[in-house]
């Protein structure tokens, strides 16, 4: 029988034929969604040989919502993913006018989803811009909630960014003399906190253990701004040295212990002029606290001295506008990334540009503590492509095929991943990547679904 997906102290407790909500979404959604579905069965079916399927609840958002019920994101559609705690939706229109700014930003903060995850890997075959795309695979967790995406906002001219200005000037005066012109600015306001952080970080690192990966990059802008972007790194690498001691080191503790190594009758202020070369220029104390970084190092010892360090989860920090060129140039050496919410936007889609754009790129807002998930595609809705089962399907489908991963379903998330790589290798793509690729066959979006499958069938004949 049917039943809920449940959240208890043991963790997700997923039934085999769990209730599932959709959002189909507007423009293109309905061609993609019908092509993921499609896939998202067919892989449970093989994997488990009927005794797992999917009872599928669709909930309404965006311009069907609208149009059905005079509301762009209904209550009832709230209260189902809260309700049956994990779905998946394809890509929404946004609103015009006042009121909802987002309805994927509104979804996320409704249900507190703190955490968007977004791996980003190469599928061999597909068209890319950069040399070698098979160098990216890397999962962003993207903090979901804060930053500017909290919508605090005051249009230039109006009442309430006047009235605001007002109070700020009074309040913070030496401040205000730092809006060079205030009486045509709009103002936005960036919230960054210790708690937000805290989570989304404590997530990053239970998966980068969990999978595994070698690395977690802390990604920031905090050489400009020191209380909120500084603030998060710094909140970061606290967190992981008060919950994850003997499972982390920091790069520059790989630093310590490293030249340790080399040298193990090295005093400690040899060691920090290794560390820190301008440290004869400091002042005594500036001194004394890298000195005493190294003493609280050198604690550590037992667990990461002797070259143990090297199998650590290796926490390390990047700014911003630097990882955007690292990224391509030096892709290998981003694993897990941890980020506020402008910076994942950014450096989500500029990665899923290096293996083949949005088309193909995966997502999910998650809240780890509760259970809920919405996995979703990261594109838009490309209305002029609707109703002509033309358009990649891929991003729904590899957001399913998280989803199935989230609910304990490897076997099945192999399937799909095992049939589109073939897919994709055996040249049958949608348009977007046949114009692209020399020697491919066009397919439509239905048919691609059906491709998938096929490689799925392979698949099962080689494993059986």
């Amino acid at each position: 029988m049917p039943s809920k997906i449940q959240m208890t102290t043991a963790g997700l407790q997923v039934p085999d034929q769990p209730f599932i909500p959709f959002i189909e979404g507007d423009g293109t959604g309905p061609d993609i969604w019908k092509a993921s579905q499609m896939v998202f069965d067919a892989a449970v079916e093989k994997a488990y040989n009927g005794k797992r399927k999917i009872h599928w609840h669709e909930v309404l958002a965006g311009e069907k919502a609208f149009n059905k019920t005079g509301s762009w994101l209904p209550e009832e559609t709230l209260t189902a993913f809260r309700d049956m705690l994990v779905g998946i939706k394809g890509p929404l229109t946004t609103p015009i006018g006042g009121g909802i700014s987002s309805l994927n930003v509104a979804l996320r903060q409704k249900l507190d989803l703190y955490v968007c995850l977004r791996p980003v890997r190469y599928f061999k075959g597909v068209p890319s811009p950069v040399k070698k795309p098979e160098d990216v695979n890397a999962v962003i967790f993207r903090e979901n909630t804060e930053d500017i995406y909290a919508g605090i906002e005051f249009k230039e001219g109006s009442p309430d960014a006047k009235k605001f200005m007002d109070a700020f000037k009074l309040a913070f005066p030496e401040q205000f003399k730092k809006i060079r012109f205030p009486e045509t600015s709009g103002i936005g306001i960036k919230p960054i906190s210790k708690h937000g952080t805290e989570r989304l970080v404590r997530s990053a690192i239970k998966y980068a253990l969990k999978e595994k990966r070698k690395s977690l990059t802390i990604v920031h802008k905090g050489n400009i701004m020191k209380f909120t972007e500084g603030a998060f790194k710094d909140w970061a690498y606290a967190l992981a040295a008060k919950e994850f001691r003997n499972e982390t080191v920091s790069e520059r503790e790989t630093w310590i212990f490293g030249n340790k190594d080399a040298n193990a009758a090295l005093t400690t202020e040899a060691n920090a002029k290794m560390i820190d070369p301008g440290y004869d220029m400091m002042t005594p104390d500036q001194q004394g606290k890298i000195r005493a970084e190294i003493d609280v190092a050198m604690k550590l010892a037992a667990t990461h001295g002797g070259g143990k360090w090297k199998s650590k989860l290796l926490i390390k920090d990047s700014i911003a506008d630097i990882t955007l060129q690292q990224v391509l140039t030096r892709a290998k050496d981003f694993d897990v990334i941890a980020t506020m919410n402008l910076n994942g936007d950014y450096l989500s889609d500029a990665l899923a540009a290096q293996v083949g754009g949005i088309g193909i790129a995966p997502g999910a807002n998650i809240n780890e503590i509760t259970g809920h998930a919405i996995f979703e595609a990261t594109h838009g809705t490309a209305p002029k492509y609707a109703n002509l089962d033309q358009v990649n399907p891929g991003s729904v489908i590899l957001s399913g095929e998280m989803m199935l991963r989230y609910m304990g379903w490897s076997e099945a998330a192999d399937m799909i991943i095992a049939g589109m790589d073939a897919a994709i290798t055996a040249r049958t793509v949608t348009y977007d990547f046949h114009r692209l690729m020399e020697g491919a066959r066009k397919v439509k979006c239905s048919e691609f679904a059906h491709e998938i499958i096929r490689h799925m069938d392979a698949r099962v004949a080689v494993t059986a």
